[in-house]
């Protein structure tokens, strides 16, 4: 991360927008009569935090969570219960004509203000801003809890609140580092996610004994996920009952006739309702969904059931998948095999998709009709997602062995290989010229264990790494690119940056030495076209972001670190070690393609450049930072990296990110460009290195 990261640690430190009724707050009501709104509670536990009263912010926030839930709850409690007991009629061609219809309808709203009064109150106590509601959805009251039972010595409870916003939160590096202190100080901390989605956990947990070639446990936890996504997905229909928002218009001024105001509001529950999928294959504070999300269930299933003998199981859920994807050829060939297993017991035709899936898959398809003869016919905007996108496949290359299957070497066989991921948008190669005579190759992406990875060294000599090292003692700001925040990545080291213009601004200025600043100038281009050659592009590779950065240890703060001087991270998605997934959304830097990381200096101690699969966790290659070694590799969730912590001295690096896309370009750089014309012009010449490329290798 860098220049433009979003700050979350700001959040405790910035007013919370909320309705002006509650600012003004004061404790956090009664337990007696309807339930409290939400917000106000919210409003109160912050106004406690910041007043210091760490127990009643603790009491109201939980309290304002609590009621949040209940208040969902009792809203599905009353539709369930008005569902059953006013059904609606449908219109005859008698004389009552509609009234039948429109009488059921008034009955059904009656019956839901009876249900909920009483709980609720007035329907309005209910309506949060949009800021707060937000909040809640980003789990921000979790981040001010934790704090407040830290303060309470609620270590446990701090420990799970830091955990809950974590999960919702993944870029978040101090959550990240608080949670790894609670694991020093409180000892051995099992974390729970109070906002865990249960479905989405039982279907993480099957897939990890799916890994694990556990398949009795693998089919208990992913039916049970099964079972908890269409109770969700009934729980998710019904809330889109709820109020919807008229964006075109004031409601209190709308004009529109009697059916079109039925068709505007049915329209915008109807998409909200259509979009259950994505919502119930979303994880919480992300934006895209996971992949193919219900279909991967029965793709799971057919297999754990065939390696455990179920073969009726194994072929009904091989058929519930294909109603998602009916030409997908491996599942085909799948079915085709099961069958042939089942031949002579039974009548493999006999053996149907399941029920719900192909009730659901019909409801969808249907929703998706009307949504879209509604944009057709009355003027709405709508545009139907891909909600089962094939690229999301089973993480596996089992097939069955010869010695199970009693079929010849050369008959049927289950093709069970991991799937085709989207083709990238470039082919991705590698091991093109270094351009330069002296610099050295040391590792390739196979060698470092991992994709799109190459290994330097002599990218600049040692005297360029001293003058290097000198301007940048001359023009770093503690902070630079993290708005000013000396620590951004860990409490116990100082961060000090500086870009490429400043460099230019200060050398031109006389407060260093021109050529010295021009140096990191040259030396930035000049790994540009190394990382451009090497990984063998065939469109130009732009900036995106260029710092020359030290990260240095401080003093009495080093004994019994287990911290990163920089956590693990993606540089352009965000990534979930809990999902092994790296999503490629906002606050992430989508734009950037390539990564580089050119080193000044050994003369430290730790700071080591790792490189980790998607958990996080598991180390794939480790690199020690010397004076002209350079590390490249691509920005994606491919390659998960950090730095370990710098326990003694001082290290320094020029940090580099690139883009394909000229849009993109760093602005800076752009400005820097114009300021070298200019310097050329006016005569005072480059630096004394050459960055003319030779001829290629």
């Amino acid at each position: 991360m860098a220049s433009g990261s979003r700050s979350w640690g700001a959040l405790l430190l910035l007013p919370l927008v909320l309705p002006a009724a509650y600012r003004a707050g004061g404790g956090c009501g009664g337990d007696g009569g309807p339930l409290e709104p939400f917000d106000g509670l919210y409003a109160s536990g912050v106004e406690a935090y910041y007043g210091g009263d760490f127990a009643g912010a603790a009491r109201c926030l939980e309290r304002a969570l609590r009621s949040r839930r209940e208040l969902r709850d009792a809203r599905l409690r009353c539709r369930r219960r008005c569902r059953g007991q006013v059904r609606l009629v449908a219109p005859d061609g008698g004389a009552g004509g509609d009234l039948l219809f429109f009488g059921s309808v008034l009955r059904r709203a009656d019956c839901l203000r009876n249900c909920e009064e009483p709980r609720l109150g007035a329907v309005s106590r209910h309506r949060a801003a949009e800021e707060v509601r937000a909040d809640f959805q980003r789990r921000v009251p979790y981040s001010y809890l934790q704090r407040a039972y830290i303060q309470l010595n609620k270590l446990e409870e701090a420990a799970n609140a830091a955990h809950t916003f974590f999960m919702a939160n993944p870029e978040h590096m101090e959550i990240q580092q608080d949670i790894e202190n609670y694991k020093t100080t409180a000892g051995k901390v099992s974390l729970v996610d109070w906002e865990a989605k249960q479905h989405m956990e039982d279907y993480s947990a099957g897939v990890r004994h799916y890994d694990k070639e556990e398949y009795e446990l693998a089919i208990d936890f992913l039916e049970r996920a099964l079972k908890g996504y269409y109770s969700e997905d009934e729980d998710c229909q019904i809330m889109c009952e709820g109020p919807q928002r008229f964006e075109e218009h004031e409601y209190l001024e709308y004009k529109a006739g009697l059916y079109e105001a039925i068709a505007d509001h049915y329209m915008q529950v109807l998409a909200c309702k259509h979009d259950c999928v994505r919502e119930l294959a979303t994880r919480s504070g992300r934006i895209s969904p996971i992949e193919n999300f219900l279909p991967l269930h029965y793709d799971y299933l057919q297999f754990a059931y065939y390696r455990v003998g179920d073969y009726v199981k194994a072929l009904e859920c091989a058929k519930s998948y294909l109603l998602f994807h009916p030409d997908d050829e491996d599942v085909l060939e799948n079915a085709g095999y099961y069958e042939g297993l089942l031949e002579g017991t039974m009548d493999p035709d006999t053996i149907k998709p399941r029920k719900e899936a192909k009730m659901l898959l019909q409801r969808h398809k249907l929703e998706s009709h009307l949504l879209q003869v509604a944009a057709a016919g009355l003027g709405y905007t709508y545009t139907e997602p891909n909600y089962w996108n094939r690229y999301g496949t089973r993480q596996d290359e089992h097939s069955v062995p010869s010695s199970i299957s009693s079929e010849p070497e050369d008959g049927p066989r289950l093709s069970l290989a991991k799937k085709p991921m989207p083709k990238p948008e470039r082919e991705l190669k590698e091991g093109g010229p270094l351009l330069y005579s002296d610099v050295k190759f040391v590792y390739n992406s196979q060698q470092l264990n991992g994709t799109q990875r190459v290994l330097l060294d002599n990218v600049i000599s040692e005297e360029q790494c001293r003058e290097l090292h000198r301007v940048a003692t001359g023009i770093m700001l503690a902070g630079d690119g993290y708005r000013g925040k000396t620590s951004p990545h860990t409490p116990n080291e100082r961060f000090e940056g500086a870009t490429v213009l400043k460099a230019l601004k200060y050398g031109y200025e006389g407060r260093v030495p021109l050529k010295s600043a021009r140096l990191f100038y040259d030396i930035s281009e000049k790994a540009r076209r190394i990382v451009e050659s090497y990984f063998m592009l065939n469109s130009t590779l732009y900036f995106s972001y260029t710092h020359l950065v030290c990260r240095t240890a401080l003093s009495g703060q080093q004994e019994r670190r287990n911290d990163l001087s920089h956590p693990i991270h993606a540089d352009n998605c965000l990534l979930d070690p809990e999902a092994n997934e790296c999503w490629k959304e906002p606050p992430a830097y989508t734009f950037r393609d390539y990564s580089a990381l050119l080193y000044m200096n050994a003369d430290f101690e730790g700071g080591e450049f790792i490189f980790t699969e998607m958990d996080a966790k598991t180390v794939t290659a480790s690199i020690k930072p010397k004076c002209g070694r350079m590390i490249s590799f691509s920005s994606g969730g491919e390659n998960p990296h950090g730095v370990k912590a710098v326990t003694k001295g001082q290290r320094c690096a020029v940090a580099l990110w690139f883009t394909l896309d000229p849009l993109y370009r760093e602005l800076e750089r752009i400005q820097a460009d114009e300021v070298i014309a200019m310097l050329d012009q006016e005569h005072l010449g480059p630096s004394e290195m050459n960055i003319n490329p030779k001829d290629e290798l």
